[in-house]
């Protein structure tokens, strides 16, 4: 694809990456200062190309998912440890949270056949990309015959996508601030399941987006009570004052992927 419309009478960049390919090897044209600049990936990842490498990694995703009209996701979070059935739990408390997987694959299932009557552009399942609770969104949502979303991110330990991402829809990043924007620049609901570190982390930077209001509200949902509440004790903060009481009601607790999307149909539409 070229990355111009030809209404113009300038050569694009495309003719002149052909063209690049064909001039004589000499010492000259060997040189790095002869590379094109947006060709050059050692000059790319100079850290003075850190703004422009942000840039891009919020432009390709966005022009991406605007190619394929998709307006509304709904976001998957949730740990990469917990198991699907059949697999090994790595640790005794991970077989308790095996359940999970099956409710994330059930609940994206339901909301994938849902985006289908949209033709795919709304309620599109959006997840990490990952292993476990964000497979078995990715699986639930290809096992409904719709297409979902991976936002993967390079980690130091391997990482690969899981085998239900939409291909077209499979994204790497490599900057965590840019990837958890696009979690959330289309988001028509959050959920939350059982997860460690980062789940955590993607959870409690999207309540502050909403509590400080610089997101939309969108109904904010945690799968599983018992698990949340002995994990976070949201009524200390209240009662120590450092979240006000009214922030208790940003999110509320379900258990099964009929209960969420009777709380995602509840919720009240935008005037």
């Amino acid at each position: 694809m070229k990355d111009e419309p030809r209404s113009h009478p300038f050569r694009d960049s495309v003719e002149d990456i052909a063209a690049a390919r064909r001039i004589p090897d000499t010492p000259q044209t060997r040189a790095p200062a002869y590379r094109l600049a947006f060709t050059d990936a050692e000059f790319l990842t100079r850290a003075e190309l850190r703004p422009v490498r942000l840039q891009l990694e919020l432009l390709k995703p966005q022009m991406v998912m605007d190619e394929r009209g998709i307006e509304s996701t709904i976001v998957l979070f949730g740990g990469a440890r917990i198991p699907a059935p059949g697999q090994e739990a790595r640790h005794p408390g991970l077989a308790a949270l095996a359940p999970h997987y099956e409710e994330a694959r059930r609940f994206a299932r339901l909301m994938t056949e849902r985006s289908l009557q949209s033709y795919g552009r709304e309620n599109v399942i959006v997840t990490g990309g990952g292993p476990g609770v964000m497979e078995a969104g990715n699986r639930g949502a290809a096992e409904a015959g719709g297409q979902s979303i991976g936002l993967n991110i390079v980690l130091p330990h391997e990482q690969a996508p899981n085998a239900y991402v939409t291909p077209d829809l499979c994204f790497n990043f490599h900057y965590f601030a840019i990837r958890k924007m696009h979690f959330l620049m289309r988001a028509k609901a959050i959920c939350g399941f059982p997860g460690g570190f980062g789940t955590l982390d993607e959870l409690f930077e999207a309540l502050t987006l909403i509590q400080t209001g610089r997101m939309r509200r969108v109904p904010f949902l945690l799968f599983g009570r018992d698990f949340w509440e002995r994990v976070i004790n949201w009524q200390a903060l209240a009662d120590a004052g450092t979240i006000a009481a009214e922030d208790l009601a940003l999110f509320r607790y379900v258990e099964t992927a009929e209960e969420a999307v009777a709380a995602i149909d509840a919720w009240p539409k935008p005037c």
